[in-house]
């Protein structure tokens, strides 16, 4: 017979609760707000590693040679979106807490902790790479990983080098079948003359994306042209953003529900990142001012490049600038629907 489970032992409590270490006591000064701040950064790095978790969880259903869209696949990788969404959500929140700390309770404690810093955090740059933030797009790259042990950036440069999770979403829009199955196409009735080389949908699209923009967003057509024909160098190719747009523009079908929720999800992503900056980035400047980080870095600049700079998914979100009014969209063929509506 087993032993029975213990509260306290299955969470190993002792070690959580006597992980918190005031520096200041260890200079015989009593700054009360030294534990709120321990406690805030320890919970950041506890939900960082389930993020981490469900990621690779995600990273491993979407490395499947074929992610059926009829199978439990999609429905578990839009739940761990999802579930990763509300993690942020939260994490942004808890600078609400961290707010109830006034600058002058922070410099009770602040000049014990140098170098520590947030910059520090491996376990957040991880979180980036392995949702798609490159090197080559990140802010300050020459200290990014400049006060990390070496064991750490190992790690960093290990997930670096393996597939993110971006790019698994790229390959999965790529393999997305409705454009590549004829039979759907066979009775599809164009309405704008075909032009040699376009897929009749799409020279219908732009045709009708055209006809409704405005006199200032005639700019507009050049980057709808560039997905439709062009051969492309962004994170997404110009084939998986083809799927994705079809995906926001078809959505109300039952097929592309789970695929728009994914897309959704993921930009929800970017932005609860965005958000968590944002705040970050007036909660430094509240604290310290035009002082320089903990760490040595420019503290709310550097913060505030980062919040600039590090969207991940922003190719996905560009895509909303292509979309048409539902009312004008191409009549899909008979068996395209029958096959959206799961026949």
């Amino acid at each position: 017979m087993s032993k029975e489970v213990n509260y306290s032992d299955y969470l190993q409590l002792d070690k959580i609760l006597h992980a918190q270490e005031m520096e200041s006591l260890k200079h015989g000064v009593n700054a009360h707000d030294e534990m709120l701040f321990i406690i805030i950064h320890q919970s950041y790095e506890l939900w960082f590693k389930q993020i981490i978790f469900e990621i690779d969880s995600i990273a491993g259903i979407m490395t499947k040679p074929e992610v059926n869209d009829k199978s439990s696949d999609l429905q578990v990788v839009v739940h761990r979106l999802n579930r990763i969404v509300v993690i942020l959500k939260m994490l942004v929140n808890k600078i609400d807490v961290l707010e109830t700390m006034t600058p002058m309770d922070f410099l009770d404690f602040r000049d014990y902790l140098r170098p520590a810093s947030g910059f520090q955090s491996w376990q957040f740059k991880i979180v980036e790479a392995k949702l798609g933030l490159k090197f080559e797009e990140r802010y300050g790259q020459q200290y990014y990983i400049s006060q990390l042990r070496d064991e750490q950036v190992k790690m960093i440069k290990t997930v670096e080098s393996s597939k993110t999770l971006l790019e698994l979403v790229n390959s999965w829009l790529e393999r997305f079948p409705v454009f590549d199955n004829e039979a759907y196409w066979k009775n599809y009735k164009s309405v704008a003359p075909l032009v040699k080389g376009i897929h009749p949908f799409w020279n219908d699209y732009r045709h009708i994306y055209e006809q409704g923009l405005a006199e200032g967003e005639k700019q507009n057509a050049a980057g709808l042209k560039e997905i439709i024909s062009g051969a492309g160098d962004a994170a997404f190719s110009n084939k998986a953003k083809r799927s994705a747009l079809f995906i926001l523009l078809y959505r109300h079908y039952p097929l592309l529900h789970l695929p728009f929720l994914l897309l959704n999800n993921l930009l929800e992503t970017d932005e609860q990142l965005s958000t968590w900056r944002f705040r970050h980035v007036n909660m430094v400047h509240r604290m310290i001012g035009a002082r320089t980080g903990t760490g040595g870095s420019t503290g709310k600049d550097y913060l505030h490049g980062a919040l600039q700079k590090h969207y991940i998914y922003k190719d996905l979100l560009a895509l909303n600038s292509f979309l048409a009014d539902r009312r004008r969209l191409p009549v899909l063929s008979a068996e395209l629907e029958s096959a959206l509506r799961f026949g």
